[in-house]
Parts: C-alpha cells; structure tokens; sequence
C-alpha cells in the first residue's frame, strides 16, 4: 500500500513536471509571471492570517510566536511578487541556476539509488542509472550556461523538465513490475 501511494505520487509529480515544461515552452514569460504572482498572492493571504492570529492571541503569546512580524514580511513580499514579477522573470538565469543545483541534487539521489539496487542484487538497476547520468548531464549543461539567448535557456529548461519526468514515468511503469530497492523493508 505505502509502495503504491508512493508511485501514484510520483506519477503525479512527473505528469505535472511535464505539464510545467509544455507550458514554458508555449509561453515561459507569461507563465513564469503568473506562478510568481500566485505566489505572491499566496503569500498575502498568509500574511493576513498570520497578523490575524497575532491579534487575536493573548499578549504573551503575540510576543513570543512573532506572528505580526511574519505576516508583515510575507505581505511585503507577496506585494513585491505581484507587482515586481517581471523583475523577478529576468533574473530567470539565476533561477535556472537553483534548477539546475536541484537537478544535480536528484541526480545524485538516482545515483544512491542505483547503488542501493546494485546491493541488494535487484534487477533493473541500469534505469535509476541511466536516469542519473540523463540528471548529471542536463544540470551541468544548465550549470555551465552554454546557451547564447535565453530563450534558448528557456527551452532547454523546459524540454529537459519534461524528458525528466517522461523518464521517471518508465522507470515508475518498469519497476512497478518488478521489485524496487526498497521492497525489503
């Protein structure tokens, strides 16, 4: 049961990777502009609530939970989400440098994987491989920014969101198949 909310979760995050990647390829400005302005809207709302709590708890709780302060930055920084979020989209090359240093993170996270799988003698252990290197090369081609525009940027990022996740479908269909590294515990 645990194994299989596992996959349907997996399975969900790669369908939405790949819906991400096909809606930045199609519009990456227009859509990376609306997820930061959802953002920030999110971000107001919290900070209502948080300055809501705040009021209406006793004197010393408001002291020591902080939450006026909170709900303060959060609504400053949703204001500056929302009404700076081009600003925001320009500093993409910078957010596709986290991206990048995330997908070198799950890169080596197949790696240990692989291994594992390897250790405990389970069979399909060259997927999660194949998958790591497939990371590890797509994170360095992001890291070193090889790219002369950056909308070229752009689509490389979004093309090499959906081969991930189309990738991480198989091996999710394969090894739903066979016994995964973990099937022992």
């Amino acid at each position: 049961m645990k194994r299989t909310r596992f996959s349907v979760n997996s399975l969900l995050l790669s369908i939405f990777e790949i819906a991400v990647g096909i809606l930045l390829l199609i519009d990456p400005v227009g859509f990376t502009s609306g997820i930061i302005i959802s953002f920030g809207v999110a971000l107001i709302v919290v900070g209502i609530i948080s300055i809501v709590k705040y009021f209406r708890a006793q004197p010393t709780e408001g002291v020591l939970g902080q939450n006026l302060f909170k709900g303060l930055v959060a609504i400053i920084a949703g204001m500056f989400c929302i009404f700076q979020s081009t600003w925001l989209v320009t500093v993409f090359p910078l957010l596709t440098i986290l991206y990048g240093v995330a997908i070198m993170l799950v890169g080596v996270s197949k790696i240990q994987w692989t291994v594992d799988m390897l250790r405990l003698k389970r069979p399909g252990w060259h997927l999660p491989a194949l998958g790591a290197v497939l990371s590890i090369v797509c994170a360095i081609a992001i890291l070193c920014n090889p790219f002369g525009s950056t909308a070229v940027l752009w689509a490389f990022t979004a093309v090499s969101l959906i081969v991930e996740a189309v990738f991480d479908i198989i091996i999710l269909l394969v090894n739903g198949r066979k016994k995964g590294p973990y099937d022992i515990l």
